[in-house]
């Protein structure tokens, strides 16, 4: 049998305890800064043979402030701020996503890692779709792009349809102790 010594007892007592609590803590997560992202919004794509309405118009700035709210809860996106001469800059030129590169430099300009914008495409009052594309600016690689049908041209069917989409398409873009 071997005896150890006091220190030696009291110092493996100390480090088993140490290890215990350690367990107990559970695994250590780095921080990560939330990633920043410019989002220009959704446009709407109206493919339809009636005149785009208020209340489409209405549903196209829901779905903005919608998307902002279900990924900055993550605590993953944080959104900055588009300055009003940039975004007349952004309206006068080619519609996003059709300009050759230029979300990319729009992101660059704006201090952002990720540019985002979302389209929704009106068929008919029945038919929609809505897509949604986010990109790096630093690499200029489309990160994110999706697309869910919706029926029905309502506030509810546009809105769960994106509710959908970041719930089923972005793993995390639920709130922590929200996912199903």
């Amino acid at each position: 049998m071997i005896h150890a010594s006091p220190t030696i007892t009291l110092m493996m007592t100390v480090l088993y305890a140490l290890g215990a609590m350690a367990h107990l803590a559970g695994p250590v997560q780095a921080a990560t800064e939330p990633q920043k992202v410019a989002f220009v919004g959704f446009r709407i794509i109206n493919d339809s043979m009636e005149p785009l309405s208020e209340a489409e118009k209405n549903r196209a700035r829901l779905l903005d402030a919608l998307f902002k709210q279900k990924l900055e809860a993550t605590g993953r996106f944080k959104f900055v701020g588009i300055p009003e001469a940039v975004r007349d800059e952004i309206a006068s030129g080619p519609f996003i996503g059709e300009c050759n590169g230029c979300e990319v430099d729009y992101g660059r300009k704006l201090g952002a890692d990720l540019i985002a914008w979302g389209t929704v495409q009106k068929v008919s009052n029945l038919i929609l779709n809505l897509n949604v594309y986010m990109g790096s600016v630093e690499t200029g690689q489309m990160t994110y792009i999706k697309s869910v049908d919706i029926r029905g041209n309502t506030d509810t069917s546009w809105t769960k349809g994106l509710e959908w989409m970041l719930k089923y398409y972005m793993p995390g873009a639920e709130p922590a102790g929200q996912t199903q």
